[in-house]
């Protein structure tokens, strides 16, 4: 596979335009703040307004890197990155994988960091400068940056930079980057645990490196990017700029997302078999595996891939995966990798066994934590046994699914992403049987002729928040409730190949643990008006009841009355953000008290919906919306 096709991917065009949302330190800052971009249309460059940099010629990214920012632990510093005279540690840097002059991939578009070492330019502070990609028809231009304010404020570095086509027409994007050392790590691509001192003898606390990415019309050719110009707060210091090529038409047929980085094991030397179940179909197939919140790289020995037969055994062969050729790969800290593709008939809702060698010891791993379904591991020591089609080595349970984080197939016609809490990770399910609501609702569009037989991506999180940050992002996590939903969207829904769709039923959490109505909607249409600029269509849900729950108070129960009022005056709203409100609410409410689950549906802990209640949900959606028939 060629460097360009490990990022290739479909993208939707684009519609619709940011609202401003969040506010902080008094400045408005986009939708986008957590994912950091967002575009205005322009004239042609000859209608702008003159800028110091136009006369200058573009050129390939690393032909403009004039600065050092890495620095050797111990020795004398020669960087100088927040202009105190502190350095990123080349140390940290190779300890996560992220070697110099390697290719590491974020958020779905492979990178090329820079060739880091001792006297060596390694990034550039964006001054306006014209970088010429590798590749001109791309879907996306990915930048790995960090930024340093220039006062104390707790905001992030915003910068507006553009988007030059080759017909002449422009798009200007604004980055919005948080400071290196006081940005939150839930946002962060990259946590380093310290950053070396101006003596070169001394340490500072740890540092942050970000990646955002820039949605671009895959229909046309980009001539270049302009960088950001005096950026607003401080200075915008950029590592990487990357074009994410058109290519392949891959769709998630099956994803969930990661919780925290938590102790496990410790497993050494020896193979998990996790179990997964597609949605859509394929007979052409890749995984995708994250080191999220990991500050280490991994390493996997094998992997493989094989339908499910009785328990940890598989029908048929496992087919063995490679990565570019190779038979395992190390994970940079941060970063994902996508094996090779295999050919493999993956029919729709059927049950796969994914098997990863790991032959060095693993202490902690980001893991989904609320698997629901049981996986499976052999004994340490017991080496690789990703090719066995007995289950008889895999011995104990795997209640969590570490590092795997996608299965992926060619040709399917598209999916959904359903972004939520518990109630969409399915807390209240039997466990094993598939009784998730997205699980229901991937069988009802299998089943429908004439519907397109979409994939259903669970970006659940159990106890996962909105608005705020249950987890930083930082260390292994005290709770497995994530990052909130406005700082994961990015890598959980739009860096997915092939959505098409997003349903959000989220916000229930924020307000049981005394987040403000008004903070959540906001929240809400933060994340809707972000996806829509990515060409997504939006669906949101209305707050599922949950009196007789410890917190669900008479004080949260009016404020979700505001939120659902306000998601539910947005169905017919001439300038709503949603394409549908889907009313939950209604669904599985008790008429008799409108305020607790419909006892039929509750689970038994009055917040979570069993099996019937999942399902209700899940029936209770129009197919023909969903699919935009």
């Amino acid at each position: 596979m060629s460097r360009g096709e490990r990022g290739r991917r479909r993208a939707p065009a684009r519609r619709g335009r940011h609202r401003a949302w969040w506010t902080s330190a008094g400045a408005a800052v986009v939708a986008v703040a957590a994912a950091g971009v967002v575009l205005h249309v322009l004239p042609g460059e000859a209608d702008s307004p003159p800028r110091a940099a136009a006369s200058l010629a573009p050129a390939p990214f690393a032909d403009l890197v004039d600065r050092i920012g890495v620095s050797s632990d111990g020795a004398a510093v020669t960087g100088d990155l927040d202009g105190a005279g502190n350095s990123l540690s080349a140390q940290t840097l190779t300890a996560a994988g992220w070697l110099p002059g390697s290719r590491v991939t974020v958020l779905g578009s492979s990178v090329d960091l820079p060739s880091y070492g001792p006297g060596r330019p390694d990034h550039l502070v964006s001054e306006g400068q014209r970088v010429r990609l590798e590749e001109n028809r791309v879907h996306a231009v990915t930048f790995l940056a960090t930024a340093v304010r220039a006062d104390d404020v707790d905001a992030p570095v915003l910068g507006a930079g553009r988007v030059v086509y080759a017909d002449g027409t422009e798009e200007e994007f604004t980055l919005s980057v948080p400071d290196w050392a006081r940005g939150p790590a839930a946002d962060a691509v990259l946590t380093l645990p310290y950053a070396n001192a101006v003596t070169g003898f001394g340490r500072v606390g740890s540092v942050r490196l970000f990646a955002r990415t820039v949605p671009v019309d895959p229909l046309r050719e980009v001539s270049h990017v302009v960088l950001p110009r005096s950026p607003v707060g401080g200075d915008l210091h950029v590592f990487a700029v990357e074009g994410a090529p058109v290519g392949d038409d891959w769709v998630g047929t099956w994803s969930r997302s990661t919780s925290a980085l938590l102790e496990v094991g410790p497993w050494e030397d020896q193979t998990l078999r996790l179990v997964v179940r597609t949605s859509t179909s394929g007979t052409t197939a890749r995984i995708r595996l994250d080191n999220t919140f990991a500050t280490r790289a991994v390493t996997i020995g094998a992997a493989s891939l094989a339908l499910r037969g009785d328990g940890a055994g598989t029908a048929g062969a496992a087919v063995p995966l490679t990565f570019d050729g190779a038979s395992g790969t190390a994970i940079p800290a941060g970063a994902q990798v996508f094996s090779d593709p295999v050919a493999l008939r993956l029919p729709a809702n059927t049950e796969v066994l994914v098997s990863l060698h790991l032959p060095e010891r693993v202490t902690s791993a980001p893991v989904h934590y609320a698997a629901v379904d049981p996986s499976f591991t052999s004994p340490s020591g017991s080496g690789d046994q990703t090719l066995d089609t007995t289950g008889e080595p895999f011995t104990a349970p795997v209640t969590q699914w570490p590092f795997l984080t996608g299965l992926e197939v060619l040709g399917a016609p598209g999916a959904v992403a359903a972004v939520g809490d518990s109630l969409t990770d399915g807390v209240g399910a039997t466990r094993g049987a598939h009784t998730r609501w997205p699980d229901v609702l991937s069988e009802r569009l299998a089943a429908q002729p004439g519907i397109p037989d979409l994939g259903v991506l669970n970006a659940g999180v159990a106890g996962n928040h909105v608005v705020s940050d249950p987890y930083t992002g930082e260390g292994p996590a005290a709770t497995a409730a994530g990052v909130g939903l406005r700082h994961r969207f990015q890598r959980d829904v739009l860096a997915q190949n092939g959505v098409d769709a997003v349903v959000v039923f989220a916000g229930i959490n924020d307000l049981r643990w005394g987040t403000p109505a008004r903070e959540v909607i906001a929240g809400l249409d933060g994340v809707a008006a972000l996806a829509r600029e990515r060409g997504l269509r939006v669906f949101v849900a209305t707050l599922a009841p949950c009196g007789g729950e410890r917190l669900c108070t008479p004080g949260m129960e009016r404020e979700r009355q505001k939120v659902n009022a306000h998601l539910r005056a947005q169905a017919d709203a001439p300038d709503s953000v949603y394409d549908g409100v889907w009313d939950f609410d209604r669904v599985l409410r008790d008429p008799a008290d409108p305020t607790r689950l419909l006892p039929a549906y509750d689970s038994g802990d009055h917040l979570h919906p069993g099996d019937a209640g999942f399902r209700a949900i899940a029936e209770s959606v129009d197919l023909y919306a969903l699919v935009g028939g």
